[in-house]
């Protein structure tokens, strides 16, 4: 691990000299380069888009990145961008400075988006799908103007938990959210390299690095969302079993299509036995006609 002042970036800057730190950021870097090397995200020379929204979940995704590039075991570049979506009250000169100071290269695009999700969202309904959709159409814009081939997202772990089981709870589908994907209309990858890392680990890491958090009060503020009710699950299952979470995700990685039901996936139909094996004149039971 860098841990020089001169060798690490300014990411770093700061970062605690305590073991327990030393061993959350080297675990991050281990899983987040895992994913990424396991999912073949990288093509050399490519240039990514990073999306940063100002959570800790995208802070972490920024710096382990620029880690990973730093240690020369990510031959990409690297472009942050938030995208001020006209939230009232939002802190919009927060990440500029931010990243400004740090030396990050990057973008960061006006759209009131806001104002056109709570005009269509009747009342009582949540704002995520329709926020979201904005949201990644300006993102895949941006990425284009720019010269990126990847949209890069900070989902971790719990986030594909959550997907799944609102999925299977309320969609009647299995799915989750895809640690790599290609947009619909064909020309750029999307990308999540923190697919295996909890979402607490995020959050140590941000706390401990001091970075500034911005909370997302749009969605934050309707209580009864789908993705809170499961989450509570999780937390419920994860608190009277610990290593729950880690035990279902592995589940994700080692799926059976032989074991379900959905005959796109499996041919049912051409199951055949095997001839050696077929009995051709079985004994008659005994006392049977």
């Amino acid at each position: 691990m860098l841990d020089q002042p001169q060798d690490i970036h300014p990411l770093f800057h700061g970062a605690p000299t305590t073991t327990e730190f030393r061993k959350l950021r080297k675990r991050l870097v281990r899983e987040v380069r895992e994913a990424v090397d396991r999912y073949a995200m990288v093509q050399r020379g490519a240039r990514w888009l990073v999306c940063l929204s100002g959570g800790k979940d995208s802070y972490t995704l920024l710096a382990i990145l620029h880690e990973l590039q730093w240690r020369g075991v990510l031959p990409v570049d690297l472009l942050a961008c938030n995208l001020d979506q006209g939230q009232p009250g939002f802190p919009a000169t927060v990440l500029p400075e931010f990243l400004q100071r740090m030396g990050v290269p990057h973008r960061i695009e006006y759209q009131d988006t806001y104002s056109i999700v709570m005009d269509k969202v009747p009342a009582g309904r949540t704002y995520c799908a329709l926020c979201s959709r904005l949201r990644r159409g300006n993102l895949y814009r941006i990425a284009r103007e720019e010269g990126c081939s990847a949209v890069v997202l900070g989902h971790h772990r719990d986030d594909i938990l959550e997907t799944f089981f609102m999925n299977l709870f309320h969609g009647g589908r299995l799915s989750t959210m895809p640690p790599k994907l290609v947009n619909e209309e064909g020309d750029l990858f999307v990308y999540r390299p923190l697919a295996h890392v909890a979402e607490a680990d995020c959050e140590r890491f941000a706390r401990a690095m001091k970075y500034p958090i911005i909370p997302c009060d749009l969605c934050g503020s309707q209580d009864g969302l789908q993705r809170q009710q499961v989450k509570a699950i999780l937390d419920g299952w994860e608190a009277r079993s610990p290593g729950r979470r880690q035990i279902m995700f592995r589940a994700l990685m080692n799926a059976r299509p032989g074991h379900l039901l959905d005959t796109d996936l499996f041919d049912f139909a051409g199951l055949a036995l095997s001839p050696e094996k077929i009995v051709e004149n079985p004994p008659q039971l005994m006392g049977g006609n």
